[in-house]
């Protein structure tokens, strides 16, 4: 009987090996940002954008008085961006695409053809390496002759951005399957009007946000619309938003477990709702505090402007899956006399409300970022909930450390945070398609400069050639992508990392071994 014993002892190692395995058709990829990488500020025609005004226009605004102007050199590196994505066995890479590099004028009277192709060599080359292209439309970097109509604050700006997604589509939707139009719309709208640090650099928190938040869900719509109606069937692809999801929960409970739910709908909700409710439109709650705060205020209207019913129509059902960026965490409180927050910084003068960093929560190289891995599968089980079950991808999730740090804690964050994944999909029964770690290489981290390091792969910002080396963090994400599990051997990244060496896998084939090996342990349990 020793050898059924055996069997089964290894049956059951197997099964719980398993247990710490994603689903077969999981995804893992790696992100990163045009302004971010790209560099080239305004090489071969590219026109300017809001944070190349910015950055050459206020030193002051960014840590070291850094600038975008040459970044990591991806326009001229991209190569080099792949054969890392490469060398990791991304499933996917998501990146984006400069708008002001493909129409320098911000509107598609002149295209340029340096632009086009560049993004044309990176698609190409990430298929060429089994690696699917991701790509969101708009990261930040809005042309600055729109900033100079208004930007997010003009309600053409749906049409121009429509007319941006059409030239998009024209050019490589034969190639890319997965779209974002917008990432991170409440840093778009909210964080930058009310705080004015980041580009435009305007500070304008009563009605500009809300503007903005509407006039972005429509763009997104327009785009969203358009691909139904001229490209969806010719190519299959899918399309949604890339939101912030800021985990809010209660300072004292019960007493601020109204407010939590107030102010996730004023977080999320309002870049979410729109176009993931059954009802559409605004959350139900947010649109009534809204109207009643602004009539106290002597206004004659709510300072959210409301959706007519065939712009809630519209907007409705504009996703494909539910994309979301995860980073941190805060608690929420009623403000204390004389307390006046910024909202999605330290708190909400709407909501009267002070956000505080949760017990237990930890921080690396910005005190923005309070880093809490169960905040993920808090914020998973509230979209599922509130939203119902829709795909989910993780957007983004990354660990914002230093250049010396020890690496050691990035990929503790990681692990830690794909555990949390993990418990979501077995036990809450979310369905999460994907994870995408922020970032692939070091980058320019908006007003932290270069001072701040989210890449598993470190970047030489005083090397005129942008030298590019492996993190300990990126073999241990080769490691998890190889295996599927975030549960690998430390021989595997401590060693020289076969992921390293070997020709990267293509996920359908990794998946279908990790199927092989446990359909090979049950059938020796019955032998």
């Amino acid at each position: 009987m020793a050898w059924t014993y055996t069997l089964v002892l290894s049956a059951l190692l197997a099964a719980r090996c398993h247990a710490q395995q994603f689903p077969a058709n999981f995804q893992f990829g790696a992100a990163s940002a045009a302004y971010q990488v790209e560099g080239g500020w305004d090489a071969d025609g590219k026109g300017e954008s809001i944070w190349d005004r910015l950055v050459h226009t206020n030193k002051d605004a960014i840590a070291g008085g850094a600038t975008g102007d040459i970044a990591a050199d991806s326009y001229h590196l991209w190569r080099e961006d792949v054969q890392m994505a490469a060398q990791l066995g991304l499933d996917f890479y998501r990146f984006s695409i400069s708008w002001p590099r493909i129409l320098p004028s911000g509107l598609a009277n002149n295209i340029s053809a340096a632009g086009v192709a560049y993004y044309n060599n990176l698609i190409d080359e990430l298929l060429l390496h089994g690696i699917k292209p991701v790509v969101t439309m708009y990261h930040w970097d809005l042309p600055m002759k729109l900033q100079d109509l208004g930007g997010w604050t003009n309600p053409l700006i749906s049409d121009w951005f429509e007319s941006y997604a059409a030239v998009l589509y024209s050019l490589y939707a034969d190639r890319v399957k997965t779209w974002i139009t917008i990432n991170e719309p409440i840093v778009v709208c909210d964080f930058n009007y009310n705080g004015g640090n980041y580009a435009p650099g305007i500070k304008e928190p009563v009605i500009a946000p809300y503007l903005c938040n509407k006039h972005l869900m429509i763009a997104h719509a327009k785009a969203y619309r358009l691909y139904e109606r001229e490209y969806k069937h010719k190519y299959d692809g899918r399309i949604s938003l890339a939101n912030n999801a800021l985990w809010i929960e209660p300072f004292k409970v019960p007493r601020d477990i109204e407010l939590a739910e107030l102010g996730m709908e004023h977080m999320i909700g309002r870049y979410a709702h729109p176009v993931f409710s059954k009802e559409g439109g605004w959350p139900e709650k947010i649109e009534k505090h809204m109207l009643e705060l602004s009539l106290k205020q002597g206004y004659n209207s709510s300072r959210l402007p409301p959706f007519t019913e065939e712009e809630k129509k519209f907007v409705q059902g504009t996703a494909d899956f539910f994309g979301f960026n995860y980073y941190t965490a805060r608690q929420i409180r009623p403000a204390k006399a004389g307390e006046n927050g910024t909202w999605f910084i330290d708190g909400s003068p709407e909501l009267d409300a002070m956000l505080e960093v949760p017990p237990g929560a930890t921080f690396g190289a910005t005190d923005l970022i309070a880093i809490l891995p169960r905040g993920l599968r808090e914020m998973l089980q509230y979209l599922k909930k509130t939203y119902g079950d829709h795909e989910y991808l993780i957007t983004e999730n990354g660990y914002p450390g230093w250049k010396d740090m020890e690496d050691h804690v990035r990929i503790d964050f990681i692990r830690d945070h794909l555990e949390q994944l993990l418990i979501a999909i077995e036990e809450d029964n979310v369905t999460v398609s994907g994870y995408t770690y922020w970032s692939l290489l070091d980058n320019f981290e908006w007003v932290g400069g270069y001072g701040i390091r989210f890449g598993i792969y470190d970047v030489d910002f005083n090397d005129p050639k942008r030298t590019r080396t492996p993190r300990l963090s990126a073999k241990y994400y080769a490691c998890v992508i190889d295996s599927n599990s975030y549960n690998v051997s430390l021989e595997c990244t401590n060693s020289p990392s076969t992921a390293f060496s070997r020709t990267p896998t293509n996920g359908n084939v990794r998946n279908s071994f990790s199927v092989l090996v446990s359909v090979i342990m049950v059938a020796l349990f019955f032998v």
